[in-house]
């Protein structure tokens, strides 16, 4: 799938509908990639050392998701736009807006992905002040409606990397109202990058049960968006 950035400027969440219907376990991390850090939360990429990787892998869509961030979408945004226009006709990738928020679902906490949200959307505020929320911000539940409010989708990132198992949060996030799971995800931190065959295959078939979309993110933190470390 071929991505024009300025095709889909004005159509940013029906498109990354429209592409995760479409992600599968060989979708990451060469073709999309919807989970990083940058140095604005707690990766060592540079945003705009990202977009250079980005363009030179050819990714075609991606989204970075600092913790309670988005400074680092906005100055990776500036550095895309301005590349754009230094390279006139050149193919690059979709950046969707992205942030990893800190939520309590079923008593643990757990970290649900936001993407393609108005970033001034007043209901997304508290989520990008660089802290973690507390009180009735703190519950998955109100998360997830504020990112939606927000014209965002949610997704809870890494199902099977917490306290309780995924084959009870996925059912609880779903009746919450969530959008998606990150369905391929590689737990042990493998190289090269894969998903983790069982629990991806586990999770993929609680999402078609609950008709939610599968995501995929090397979840980067590192100097390379191939990998996790």
């Amino acid at each position: 799938m071929t991505v024009n950035f300025i095709r889909t400027a004005f159509a940013s969440r029906e498109f990354l509908e429209e592409v995760f219907q479409n992600i599968n376990a060989q979708s990451c991390p060469k073709c999309f990639n919807f989970h990083m850090h940058t140095v604005y939360s707690d990766g060592k990429l540079h945003p705009c050392g990202l977009m250079e990787q980005a363009i030179a892998i050819g990714l075609e869509g991606l989204a970075i998701t600092d913790h309670h961030s988005i400074s680092g979408y906005q100055v990776a945004k500036q550095w895309l736009e301005d590349w754009q226009w230094s390279n006139p006709g050149v193919r690059i990738p979709h950046l969707w807006s992205g942030v990893e928020i800190n939520a309590n679902l079923l008593g643990i906490e757990v970290h649900i992905l936001a993407y393609a949200f108005d970033t001034t959307h007043p209901s997304i505020k508290p989520y990008i002040q660089r802290r973690v929320t507390t009180g009735e911000e703190y519950q998955a539940a109100n998360v997830i409606t504020a990112i939606q409010k927000a014209g965002g989708l949610a997704v809870l990132a890494h199902p099977a990397r917490y306290r309780k198992s995924h084959l009870e949060l996925i059912p609880a996030a779903a009746e919450l109202g969530i959008n998606g799971v990150e369905t391929f995800y590689a737990y042990n931190n493998p190289k090269p990058w894969q998903p983790s065959m069982t629990e991806s295959q586990q999770i993929q078939q609680l999402a078609a049960e609950y008709g939610l979309y599968n995501t995929c993110g090397t979840d980067t933190h590192g100097l390379s968006l191939l990998q996790r470390l």
